[in-house]
């Protein structure tokens, strides 16, 4: 048995479709945690507050990790594919995003506030998507110097 060969129905290169929709999740996963990290960053806590009222509830150094998780989840699942430069590292950073949503999703749970969660589902299987995509399926190669 030649254990080089794809399993039978399974093409040994990833389709274009997959790479063109692995890039849009991707874009749009850093675009929505970079955002995301920017708006908690900069918007006044008494404010954020009032529109998301556990970021008032909670201390803002948790708050201010929450932000650096975001800002390096959304930069880490674009820059290292795009770049080329440890790409690897975007499958890491897409298991990082899925893991700090399912988080999400538990906290919201333990607060009453299951109402709050399903846009966190929606994000952790677009991160493991992502995670799945970019390991498995279509890694990105890394730039040869």
């Amino acid at each position: 048995m030649d254990t080089l060969s794809p399993p039978v129905g399974v093409s040994a290169k990833p389709s274009k479709a997959l790479h063109v929709g692995l890039w849009v999740v991707q874009a749009l996963l850093g675009v929505t945690f970079v955002g995301s990290g920017i708006w908690k960053a900069l918007t006044p806590l008494p404010e954020l507050a009032a529109m998301i009222p556990w970021a008032g509830q909670v201390p803002a150094a948790f708050l201010y990790f929450i932000v650096a998780v975001d800002l390096a989840g959304g930069l880490g699942v674009v820059l290292p594919s795009l770049t080329r430069i440890q790409p690897g590292l975007t499958v890491l950073a897409a298991l990082g995003c899925a893991l700090l949503q399912a988080s999400a999703i538990v906290f919201h749970f333990s607060r009453g506030e299951a109402a709050n969660t399903p846009f966190n589902f929606f994000l952790v299987a677009l991160s493991l998507f992502v995670f799945w995509g970019r390991w498995k399926r279509a890694p990105i190669k890394p730039r040869h110097a």
